[in-house]
């Protein structure tokens, strides 16, 4: 007699998903499990993928990797060859910008030594408290930066230099930190940093060592995790309408919405977003963005995925050249080098539209580049993906040309954008511990189905559904390496069932 090996189908083909299948294959010289990824779109991936705009190689999803020392993303990523430079231009290639060119609507140049700087030094050193667990006051993240300007203003002695513009300038610094708190909100996903939760930040922790992006491409390492599979473990275009998990010991997982498609698993790990599982336990949910679980999932998980948050944040690249009116008018001479621009919106333009004021920067993804970024979020980001290029292109041009000192000298040519807010297999782009909730909703995330001793014997009960990805993660979510060590998690979870 052969014994039958258990079962286990894997929900979704990103990296939580495609390091739980790697673990589970190579376990017992890959006899221990019989493995199946199902992915509903028909590329490996989830939220991270590379491609190309205007000759330079982008990331329209996941870009950075938090930290090196330690991180086993960029180990991936080493093993993936991806790592070593080639001749294709590659997203921040050359890290952050350290010279940048910070300005208000109508074009007023921030004095960067006396204004700029002490504004971002002062917004680092209190976002460093706050993730050291040093913060006091308690609530929103929002009010937390506001009241440390408060109190740097008035801290600062009264200067009588009737004459110079930046003394004293409450009205630019104000318009300062809000740039810093639109970079938080880009950071973080949280629309409105008012309900980012000040405590939960002492728990987030990145890796030591350098941020970086890969030369090679994010996608890149999911390639590499795909290749390390047997041959057909992942299957496309199969995307979960329903779940039942209820009956012992397997579950059924249908594919159709007529249920005509369904597998039978021992295990499922899923691994689908936070935003389909709010979708999913929405009294307004449809089979279009959503899955059905029958049982409906017990309350203390649908708790946690209520409470914690889930925003978007889609990313805008630009083609810029020079103007040539301004070239071949008064001008003469072409444009420097596209800047490092920071922008502090004061509300004097009033032909800005309002989707652009919630940017921090528009710069280009490397020094010398004629692709140029603008991060999005929130409603921001969504209403981004509700317009037509020409209107976008129309919204960045007035933008630069009120932002950038003198005459207009650079003409947005073409844009790329992303679509996280509006695509259903994921509904937005990473998670963030909201106000009324906590780092235990976190590992309330992480917990197995069903939960509590078995009605037999009084031990646990073997672990049904399994639930992976970046909001399942407590200190490390909104990151993929956070995916992926969820994913060695839920692996180990079934390899020490069985052991």
């Amino acid at each position: 007699m052969v014994a039958k090996k258990p079962r286990v189908v894997i929900v979704g083909a990103g990296v939580a998903g495609l390091t739980a299948a790697h673990r589970l294959c190579a376990a017992g010289g890959g006899q221990q499990f019989d493995v199946s990824v199902v992915e509903a779109s028909f590329r490996a991936g989830g939220r991270v993928l590379t491609s190309e705009f205007a000759g330079h190689r982008v990331e329209m999803g996941a870009t950075w990797v938090q930290g090196i020392d330690g991180s086993p993303v960029h180990a991936l990523a080493r093993d993936a060859g991806a790592l070593a430079a080639d001749l294709l231009p590659y997203e921040r290639m050359d890290g952050f910008p350290d010279r940048v060119l910070t300005a208000t609507d109508g074009g007023e140049v921030v004095d960067a030594d006396r204004v700029a700087r002490p504004v971002e030094k002062l917004y680092r050193a209190m976002m460093e408290a706050a993730r050291a667990g040093e913060a006091h006051g308690g609530g929103g993240v929002e009010e937390y930066l506001r009241r440390g300007l408060r109190a740097y203003q008035a801290a600062r002695p009264e200067k009588a230099a009737a004459g110079d513009a930046n003394n004293n300038n409450k009205e630019v610094e104000d318009a300062l930190l809000a740039m810093h708190i639109n970079r938080e909100r880009a950071d973080t996903s949280a629309d409105d940093l008012g309900d980012l939760d000040l405590a939960a930040e002492g728990e987030y922790r990145d890796f030591p060592g350098d941020h970086v992006t890969i030369p090679g491409g994010y996608s890149r390492v999911v390639d590499h995790l795909v290749a390390a599979l047997p041959n057909g473990t992942v299957r496309f275009g199969l995307r979960l309408r329903r779940l039942d998990w209820g009956q012992a010991p397997v579950c059924l997982l249908h594919f159709a919405d007529d249920g005509a498609l369904a597998i039978a698993a021992d295990h499922v790990i899923l691994t689908v977003s936070l935003g389909v599982l709010k979708a999913s336990i929405s009294k307004d949910a449809s089979a279009d963005d959503a899955i059905a679980f029958d049982p409906p999932l017990p309350q203390f998980k649908r708790d946690a995925i209520a409470r914690l948050g889930f925003g978007a944040v889609n990313k805008l690249f630009m083609e810029v050249e020079p103007d040539e009116e301004f070239i071949g008018g008064d001008g003469g001479e072409p444009p420097e080098e596209f800047p490092f621009l920071h922008m502090a919106f004061r509300g004097h333009v009033s032909r800005i539209p309002w989707w652009m004021r919630g940017t921090e920067s528009i710069c280009p993804v490397h020094a010398g580049s004629s692709v140029a970024l603008a991060w999005f979020v929130g409603r921001e980001a969504a209403h981004l993906e509700s317009l037509p290029d020409e209107e976008v292109i129309r919204g960045v041009q007035a933008t630069l040309d009120s932002f950038l000192p003198g005459p207009p000298r650079w003409r947005v040519k073409r844009i790329r954008r992303s679509g996280w807010a509006t695509d259903p297999l994921f509904q937005g782009s990473y998670s963030y511990v909201a106000v009324g909730s906590s780092g235990e909703d976190l590992d309330r995330m992480a917990e197995p189905l069903p939960r509590g001793p078995s009605a037999d014997d009084g031990r646990a009960a073997p672990p049904r559904v399994l639930f992976a990805g970046e909001a399942t993660h407590r200190t490390h979510y909104s990151t993929t390496h956070a995916a992926y060590l969820s994913g060695v998690r839920e692996a180990d979870r079934l390899l020490q069932h069985y052991s």
